[in-house]
């Protein structure tokens, strides 16, 4: 478990390599900079979160999340403004699911890990989805447009976690071939 909390808070025991982030870089010989990562490390070293209050900040967003988006399913029922609530409510659920993740991680390390070039793709469909979502909510006001973005928003966020799992995207990709011939 203290192996699983180093690395997820970012304290790999690489101590040698935290001493190399710090170093001042020294250019032109009279010019003297800090690299951009040295203050972003310092800034995330002076605002981390002890251990127990990461876990109880991610349990909340990712319980608050999963109700949200519930909650957004039950008022799909609701005559003339439940698919608006739904695809409301829904993509809400996910903005706190994925957020919550932030708190176990670090918000940059979050961020850094959500553009690796294997999540990229799903990171960016699913942020698409998410704003197509408000926008055929509010501003076009098609319900059935806000329901396929939230079946979109649903395949790219399961897809983006599936790239968390060693070897999980193939596994389904070889089932669905498989499902397919």
């Amino acid at each position: 478990m203290d192996k699983l909390k180093n690395v997820l808070s970012g304290q790999d025991g690489n101590d040698d390599l935290n001493v190399l982030q710090s170093k001042v870089v020294v250019l032109n010989s009279n010019l003297v900079f800090c690299d951009l990562f040295c203050r972003v490390h310092a800034a995330n070293e002076a605002s981390t979160l002890g251990w127990g209050t990461r876990v109880k900040g991610f349990v909340a967003c990712f319980v608050s999340g999963v109700l949200c988006s519930v909650l957004g399913t039950c008022l799909l029922w609701l005559p003339r403004t439940g698919l608006t609530l739904f695809a409301v409510f829904y993509s809400v659920g996910n903005i706190a699911s994925l957020l919550s993740t932030m708190f176990l991680m670090g918000p940059l390390k979050q961020l850094k890990r959500m553009c690796d070039k294997t999540r990229a793709l799903a990171t960016g469909i699913m942020i698409t989805c998410l704003v197509l979502t408000f926008c055929a909510a509010f501003w076009w006001k098609i319900k059935g447009l806000a329901l396929l973005f939230c079946i979109l928003q649903f395949l790219a966020f399961t897809w983006y976690s599936l790239s968390y799992i060693p070897f999980a995207r193939d596994a389904i990709i070889k089932l669905f071939s498989a499902c397919l011939k």
